[in-house]
């Protein structure tokens, strides 16, 4: 009788649960999440603008966080903006990234420039954007260069009015640039003939 006892599985026919093979197909904790490092490069580019410590002064003392702002561009005409915040830098700037892409519009651009001038507004920051002709190149100062060279502008002049914070620069450098028109849509809007707008 001692020796049927001892011969005899504990758990019957099946292994215990840690020997099991995994179901196929699948890790024993579930498919795994595709890493962002191995993403497809979809030709968008970003660049941050500004990263800058943030404090928050509570009961406890002050919670220290990190800020950061994102330009993404495809250098093509389309053109967006993102603010993240987290407790660590590599997390603010994903996050801000991440806004910035869903941020992006198409703006109308020339084919070396831009089509007419323009002055964008934000809050006390007014960025003033020129065409200018070929072989000028960007001329623009820190944010505002940023933004430009991302949206796929190759020859501009612009200067800045008012206050020259990031935020507010940037932000009015994308509505200026969300405010062109191309002379397709001048005409459309005018109801007149390209021919006779240009």
């Amino acid at each position: 009788m001692e020796n049927k006892q001892e011969n005899k599985k504990p758990f019957g026919d099946k292994p215990p649960f840690g020997d099991r093979p995994p179901r196929e197909g699948r890790g024993p904790r579930g498919p795994r999440r595709e890493r962002d490092d191995l993403r497809l490069d979809d030709g968008i580019k970003s660049k941050m603008v500004q990263l800058r410590r943030v404090t928050k002064v509570v009961k406890g003392g002050r919670n220290m966080r990190f800020s950061a702002i994102v330009v993404a561009g495809d250098g093509n005409g389309s053109v967006g903006f993102g603010m993240g915040k987290a407790a660590e830098v590599p997390e603010a700037i994903r996050k801000a990234e991440q806004a910035a892409r869903k941020d992006m519009q198409k703006v109308a651009l020339g084919e070396f420039t831009i089509p007419h001038e323009v002055i964008g507004e934000f809050s006390a920051s007014k960025v003033y954007l020129r065409p200018a002709p070929e072989g000028t190149g960007i001329i623009a100062g820190g944010s505002v260069r940023a933004v430009l060279e991302l949206a796929g502008v190759k020859n501009i002049t612009s200067k800045s009015y008012g206050s020259r914070n990031p935020v507010n620069t940037v932000k009015a450098t994308v509505m200026g640039l969300r405010d062109l028109r191309s002379p397709e849509k001048i005409a459309q809007l005018r109801g007149k003939k390209l021919e006779e707008i240009l």
